[in-house]
């Protein structure tokens, strides 16, 4: 989907290395935004209405509020807006199911504000969510995309709830630091080193006019997780050899 079009490696941490290293700074949904407008098609773009590129751009929330009432921040469409709350109740029970099977969290620590709710098991908490997001709209007679008050407060409470003990724990925090010295490496390497980004992006750099940090910003913005940990394994790791004498 063009909302995740401009996820970085890693996430939020890899998001945090290139706002923090890039001198233009870097929010992902401003950088899906320039995939799609200038970066696709060999730096050509690709031709979207204003109604797809606003969708875009008005996904994001972070901790603000899901839909806020007065219509600030939302995007201008209801398809659009579909595309933000939809984003939330996907990442929330995903995030909520990894984090038990990877034992970071015990199905026993989700809140009972959240269980009483919108219910214990993925798709119970799935189907409360979709289901009130659409009744709670057609009440507005479709004025805006809505959320009921009681479900909304409880994805608060969960999503409350992951930040403080997945997302911010001292474990996720251990692989976040291991992420940001892999990105924060990659970016120095690359910009010491531009003749070894790919091809296309050099080729985009020539026609745009781009500086040496915007083009490995892009690149590196634009690697998966797989990726970068190959390339990191490449550029800074040893290999393995076998000696020719015995």
């Amino acid at each position: 989907m063009g909302h995740d079009l401009g996820h970085t490696p890693f996430g939020h941490a890899g998001e945090a290395v290139l706002r923090d290293i890039h001198p233009g700074g870097f929010d992902h949904h401003k950088q899906s935004l320039r995939v799609v407008d200038f970066l696709e098609n060999n730096g050509r773009g690709l031709n979207l209405t204003h109604e797809v590129r606003n969708g875009i751009v008005t996904h994001s929330k972070g901790k603000g509020r899901i839909m806020p009432e007065d219509g600030t921040g939302l995007a201008e469409t209801l398809e659009g807006q579909v595309v933000r709350v939809s984003d939330i109740i996907a990442y929330l029970n995903h995030d909520l199911d990894d984090a038990i099977r990877a034992g970071v969290i015990k199905r026993t620590d989700i809140p009972a504000e959240v269980i009483k709710t919108i219910g214990n098991k993925y798709s119970k908490r799935i189907d409360t969510m979709v289901k009130d997001v659409i009744y709670s709209t057609i009440a507005t007679e479709y004025d805006h995309i809505y959320m009921g008050e009681e479900v909304s407060a409880a994805i608060y409470i969960l999503r409350d709830f992951l930040f403080d003990s997945v997302y911010e724990s001292d474990q996720i925090k251990m692989e976040f630091k291991k992420a940001r010295k892999i990105l924060r490496d990659l970016y120095e390497y690359f910009l010491d080193h531009i003749e070894e980004i790919e091809e296309g992006f050099r080729n985009i750099r020539t026609e745009k006019k781009m500086d040496r940090h915007r083009m490995v910003c892009d690149f590196i913005a634009g690697m998966t997780d797989r990726f970068a940990l190959m390339t990191y394994e490449r550029l800074f790791l040893p290999q393995e050899w076998q000696p020719r004498y015995t």
